[in-house]
């Protein structure tokens, strides 16, 4: 982990350190995602390469990650659909956490979404974007 580090509380250890290990060597701040309707923690999960949008298992509840939702539109797509994220085991359901690259002024430069299957434990980087407007301070409550 990088000195500056910051990571959220409910975070799995496992997809904490496969999150830092995605990025560049910039601080992050690696926060889990919760479902406000239920505090749920398991998640199906669309994505393409600039955004997500995640359901929760338990309630239903959807939210988009981050900025995705101002993307969320087939204008936006072009080749890039959203599909189901799928672990190779075939399970479709996963703890998920986003990794927010930051850059010298403490902006957010860069999501990473990842996710951790349920099934079996693999780890792996669903969606990755980058972030070239300010301010993104909002982003961060948008896990």
């Amino acid at each position: 982990m990088h000195a500056d580090d910051q990571v959220g509380e409910g975070v799995p250890a496992e997809l904490a350190v496969f999150l830092r290990e995605a990025v560049d060597d910039r601080p992050v701040r690696i926060a889990p995602s919760i479902c406000e309707g239920c505090g749920g923690r398991v998640f199906f999960t669309l994505v393409n390469a600039s955004g997500a949008e995640r359901e929760c298992s338990a309630c239903r509840t959807r939210a988009f990650i981050a900025d995705s939702e101002e993307y969320w539109n087939e204008e936006s797509w072009e080749d890039d659909e959203p599909g189901a994220a799928v672990c190779p085991c075939g399970s479709e359901e996963f703890e998920a956490a986003v990794a927010f690259t930051l850059g010298a002024d403490g902006s957010v430069r860069w999501v990473t979404v990842g996710l951790r299957c349920r099934e079996d434990g693999f780890c792996g980087i669903y969606a990755d974007w980058k972030i070239d407007y300010g301010p993104t301070d909002h982003l961060l409550a948008m896990v």
